[in-house]
């Protein structure tokens, strides 16, 4: 079981590491873009994947898209800026479960990866 980390801000991946750690929660790869982040995901088949939408070289909005069509019970959590509504509104309607809005509360993040954990869990029995 395992989380893969995406955005592209390393002070970002860091944090939400340190809070992964802190909490047990086990951390598979981090990727810096949507394009690393299609790769990884393929290779290690994460149970969750929390995804940055504003990054270089492929958008998370695209990113989840790829992933979708890998696996259409993908279980993404978006990890975006209030000023993003409206694309937060387009990754939940592209398959993203869930969304914490940066800067985010430890706690709300950490909710929102163990619901996404259990309906994984769930999906699989």
């Amino acid at each position: 079981m395992g989380v893969l980390i995406v955005d592209d801000s390393m002070f970002m991946r860091s944090l939400i590491t340190k809070i992964f750690n802190k909490h047990g929660i086990n951390i598979l790869a981090e990727a810096a873009n949507g394009k690393e982040a299609i790769v990884k995901y393929k290779e290690l088949k994460p149970d969750v994947v929390t995804m940055d939408l504003m990054m270089n070289e492929m958008s998370g909005l695209e990113a989840i898209k790829e992933i979708m069509k890998i696996d259409p019970k993908a279980e993404i959590i978006v990890c975006s800026s209030m000023g993003q509504k409206a694309f937060i509104k387009e990754a939940i309607e592209l398959g993203a479960r869930g969304f914490v809005i940066k800067p985010f509360d430890e706690d709300a993040l950490i909710d929102e990866v163990e619901k996404a954990i259990l309906h994984k869990k769930v999906d699989n029995t």
